[in-house]
């Protein structure tokens, strides 16, 4: 016959079982109650903080993505502090657990060394607004229209039809020139006359051709003036002023205007000089 094992359990066994879990319920009841009664009070909290937080930068102004991002991050960080300091509460030893995030934040942030100085740019950008979409921006050696503005990238259209992809990184911390920030642009150009014309009436009929040509502003008023003379020529600056979407317009259309009315005015353009050598 096989042997059955039976387990009996006295009665003065039974009354310490309850006994201890009276004590165990008396001592782990409040800190329950309590835990529950902070996080409920603490995500209240976390919410409104949230929603006041994203009320200011929508007051601001800042970028709609920035606004989301940044209201994600903070109610993140701040419901694993709700939660680490329920686990407190509760008495589970947080150091080993502090130690674990502290490893994992060292690994992620040597791994994503790069990519989080571009997040950090991005941010940069999208707060203080050195540009905004549509602007024309000379950075980094690139010049175009800004065509996208991410957190960690930027994207411009160069005059060439290209598209150019800018780090945030480098970007935030580097010289950024926007043509735009004053709604109109000058646009710089050089020609020449011969050293014998009338330097007043060429640039009187310069004026006058700029000013026939409707992408060309009337105020401010096209400017020309004298650059330098020597080397058998005077060059002259001509600068009238264009909106941005009217700048490569007035950059050629000025310069051809420029010519033909200098050629029905009988002002000449510099000769070359042609030096023969014999041998």
């Amino acid at each position: 016959m096989p042997t059955v094992l039976q387990i009996t359990q006295t009665p003065d066994q039974a009354i310490n079982f309850m006994y201890k879990i009276k004590e165990m319920a008396i001592e782990y009841a409040p800190k329950l109650v309590g835990a529950v009664l902070v996080y409920l009070i603490g995500s209240w909290i976390i919410n409104k903080l949230s929603a006041v937080m994203k009320k200011a930068m929508a007051l601001k102004q800042y970028d709609p993505s920035l606004q989301s991002f940044l209201t994600s991050l903070v109610k993140v960080l701040l419901t694993v502090l709700l939660i680490l300091t329920i686990f407190g509460m509760l008495g589970v030893n947080l150091t080993a657990f502090g130690a674990l995030l502290a490893g994992v934040g060292i690994a992620i942030g040597a791994a994503l060394n790069g990519s989080l100085g571009n997040f950090a740019g991005g941010v940069m950008l999208l707060t203080f607004k050195p540009f905004k979409m549509g602007d024309l921006v000379e950075a980094q050696g690139q010049t175009g229209i800004v065509k996208e503005l991410g957190i960690f990238n930027t994207v411009l259209l160069s005059p060439e039809n290209k598209t150019i992809i800018l780090a945030n990184g480098a970007l935030s911390t580097g010289t950024i020139i926007n043509y735009t920030t004053h709604g109109n642009l000058r646009v710089d150009t050089t020609m020449a006359i011969a050293p014998d014309q009338d330097i007043d009436k060429a640039k009187q009929v310069a004026i006058q051709a700029l000013l026939s040509l409707p992408e060309i502003l009337k105020t401010p008023s096209p400017e020309v003036n004298v650059l330098k003379v020597g080397d058998g020529m005077i060059t002259l600056a001509i600068r009238p002023y264009a909106m941005q979407e009217n700048y490569w317009l007035a950059f050629f259309g000025g310069q051809e205007a420029v010519k033909k009315a200098w050629d029905k005015a009988g002002i000449n353009g510099p000769v070359p000089h042609v030096v023969h050598i014999n041998k």
